[in-house]
């Protein structure tokens, strides 16, 4: 088996939670490590978890000639300024069998453009880090209904949820180096579902055409002033003066381009999910038949009452964002499987390894991107978003939200 060796630009949350899938795949090492702050921590789980001895770098291009796959896990407002030097790296004789940009490819579709026109002048290959498509309890819904699928036709209708209380970093809060507010963090992974868990069996999956984007988004929580104080007194962001949505819904519809049959994808994401933590769910209609995923039903609970509640020092020792350590707990054993961190690096080190194509590449990511947008301009102009009209498509490749240009008290008020 070969072994490739990994570089990862990044040394966060999302660093750490694909680490914790690396340790189920097997021929990925840990070579080396940059980031904004030096990320001992990511360095010391790799060493602990027997994924390598990473050397930590003072900069991305020293680390592109020292890897083989490069895993861009840092913050949305770099992502320029990162692949730029990815591609210098690469000019000045570093040689790279993959690169792999997680969720999402930018904030604004200008960016993904630059991104995608960066990546394609190298000619490396590259893989778009979207977890939720390669979550085993969709791949196996897929799986499973394959037959009456074929005989009865793909779901006609799918509602796509995220939902939790709010992100771990200051910089997600803020809407102008974030991107936006929960749309633009999780609202990209309910799009790429529910246009996933639309289309036919055995399909591309950007088989099925977006014609029309409807979203609302509002800020319900965390403009409120107790919530709002909270923010500026743990991130120092300041919601009075540049809020984001904490919730977002919309209807994208679908059109198959064989049968010119329209389908519909429904999503929602909110920050303010108050239960146990980390809920995804997903929901499929189809002629006959129907499925359902919820996250949050695990095959372990436990409850914490309070006189032992103090014994508890981590509460997302039992789930991702997880507010509480004690009641009635979901216990999931292993998160980065269930979630699909697990299956995606495996399809992206087969890739790499093979020469062959990921399930999802960075001109998928840039179509993500593009259905993002849509919603924010539905939602800020109060309109359906035509996506088959030439102009609007223009308008949409320069567009950036006024929440994300900080300006998110013209949408929602405040």
């Amino acid at each position: 088996m070969s072994t490739l060796r990994y570089g990862i630009i990044g040394g966060g949350f999302v660093t750490l939670f694909h680490m914790r899938a690396l340790t189920q795949v097997r021929g990925i090492e840990i070579a080396g490590l940059v980031s904004r702050s030096r990320p001992e921590k990511a360095a010391q789980f790799a060493r602990e978890h027997r994924l390598g001895d990473p050397v930590i770098y003072d900069s991305v291009i020293e680390l592109v000639k020292n890897v083989d796959v490069v895993c861009i896990f840092s913050p949305n407002f770099v992502r320029v300024e990162t692949v730029e030097q990815i591609v210098e790296a690469v000019k000045q004789g570093a040689t790279l069998k993959g690169v792999i940009c997680e969720k999402p490819l930018a904030r604004n579709l200008r960016e993904a453009r630059r991104l995608v026109d960066l990546i394609e002048s190298t000619g490396i290959p590259h893989a778009y880090f979207e977890n939720q498509l390669h979550m085993k309890t969709i791949k196996a819904t897929r799986f499973q209904l394959r037959k009456v699928m074929e005989q009865m036709g793909p779901p006609v209708l799918a509602r796509s949820s995220e939902e939790h209380a709010g992100p771990h970093n200051g910089w997600f809060w803020d809407p102008t180096l974030q991107g936006g507010g929960v749309l633009s963090d999780m609202g990209c992974h309910c799009l790429a579902v529910a246009w996933y868990a639309l289309t036919p069996v055995g399909k591309p999956v950007d088989f099925l055409r977006p014609v029309r984007v409807s979203a609302d988004v509002a800020l319900l929580k965390w403009g409120q002033p107790r919530w709002r104080q909270e923010l500026l007194d743990r991130f120092g962001v300041d919601y009075s003066k540049t809020p984001a949505e904490d919730y977002a819904t919309g209807v994208v519809t679908f059109q198959n381009p064989e049968t010119g049959q329209l389908v519909k994808g429904q999503f929602m994401n909110s920050w303010m999910y108050e239960k146990q933590g980390l809920k995804l769910g997903l929901e499929g209609i189809g002629p006959g038949y129907a499925f359902e995923m919820n996250t949050l039903k695990s095959p372990l609970e436990v409850f914490i009452g309070d006189a032992a509640a103090d014994a508890v020092a981590d509460a997302e020792a039992a789930l991702e964002k997880s507010t509480a350590s004690r009641g009635l707990l979901a216990v999931q054993p292993n998160e980065a499987d269930l979630y699909g961190y697990t299956d995606e690096n495996e399809d992206a080190y087969r890739a790499f390894v093979t020469g062959g194509r990921p399930m999802l590449d960075w001109h998928y990511g840039l179509e993500i991107v593009r259905l993002t947008m849509a919603a924010y301009m539905s939602a800020e102009t109060g309109r359906v978003v035509d996506l088959t009209d030439e102009g609007t498509l223009e308008e949409l490749e320069t567009y950036v939200p006024l929440i994300q240009q900080g300006k998110g008290r013209e949408v929602l008020g405040g």
